[in-house]
């Protein structure tokens, strides 16, 4: 099939179709240049989509979990799409796609879409493409977008800044309950959920994140107490899927009387807008950089030159009027 220009593909996208939105998919994860002002205007068409950020440690249940909340949103009337980051191949740099393999039975579901990314080398469970790919998705008209991280374990951050609302999975029998507190996941869940309930350990979990809760360390501002529910579910047996879909949508309920929402919406503005500019400056350096950074290792070497100021010589000998 001929390729078409991103511009050509955003009507199709905005009308829902699949291969437009594949095709967008794959530019946005990719980075292409050539995309970039089509997802441009796709951004602008976003927002209305509730984002949901699903994570937790490996061996917690969150594919598994993931496809019984889209099943549960479906049959809610929704539609639903899933960005699952993936572990990269170590050989292909692709996606692993075992989300794909857990998600079978949503195959053939028009409201449906599930995207695989790789993660390539990115830090704090999110591809780098990720939150473009949530943004085509959401222009494309699905009403709740799950993001679904690699699940790295302490680096699992990264979703909390980029979803309304963010979920996360504990398993029974993974090892050191603490461990949650020490990674900085207990803090970011809006709604915690205890997979695997069946199994006998699985009420100490359940209790431990409650006692954890209780003892306000999960505060969402200075004084102010968060009503952070757990729930309890099998994956298995459907346990507890129905209720975890009542949460995130009281959540959500939430964060639009408060006005917290839109507050949320904002800081994932500010936190893109600040990762774009990273992102940037990065791709300058790597395209510029030139014999002018064996200089600045040499002096760095000598320990003529801190790598603040090392750093601050490579900013300013960059040509920022040069064309990209």
């Amino acid at each position: 099939m001929a390729y078409l220009p991103s511009h050509e593909l955003v009507d199709g996208v905005l009308s829902g179709d699949a291969r437009s939105i594949a095709r967008m998919l794959t530019r946005a994860e990719n980075g292409a240049d050539e995309a970039r002002a089509a997802l441009d205007r796709l951004y602008a068409r976003a927002g209305r989509a509730h984002v949901v950020g699903v994570t937790g440690v490996p061996g917690s249940g969150k594919s598994t979990l993931v496809a019984k909340l889209a099943a549960a949103i479906r049959r809610s009337g929704r539609t639903v799409a899933i960005v699952a980051v993936d572990p990269s191949s170590p050989y292909s740099g692709g996606a692993i796609l075992g989300d794909r393999i857990r998600m079978a039975d949503l195959a053939g579901d028009p409201g449906v879409w599930v995207r695989s990314m790789a993660t390539r080398g990115a830090l704090g469970g999110l591809a780098r493409g990720t939150l473009e790919s949530v943004d085509v998705l959401d222009a494309a008209g699905y009403d709740i977008v799950i993001i679904e991280t690699v699940g790295v374990g302490q680096d699992e951050v990264d979703v909390a800044r980029a979803a309304h609302t963010t979920v996360v999975v504990s398993a029974p029998g993974l090892g050191d309950d603490i461990q949650a507190i020490k990674a900085g996941i207990l803090e970011i869940a809006d709604v915690h959920v205890v997979s695997k309930c069946d199994r006998p350990e699985a009420n100490r979990t359940i209790a431990d994140l409650k006692s954890m809760l209780a003892m306000g360390l999960a505060l969402d501002g200075p004084g102010e107490r968060r009503g952070v529910a757990v729930v309890a579910t099998s994956a298995a047996t459907g346990e507890g899927v129905d209720e975890l879909l009542v949460e995130i949508d009281a959540h959500r309920d939430r964060l639009v009387a408060s006005g917290a929402l839109a507050q949320r919406r904002s800081a994932i503005a500010e936190r893109r807008l600040l990762k774009a500019a990273e992102d940037i400056l990065r791709d300058r350096f790597e395209r510029r950089r030139g014999a002018g950074v064996a200089a600045l290792l040499a002096r760095l070497d000598a320990r003529s030159i801190s790598p603040h100021a090392a750093a601050l010589d490579l900013l300013r000998g960059l040509d920022w009027s040069a064309p990209e």
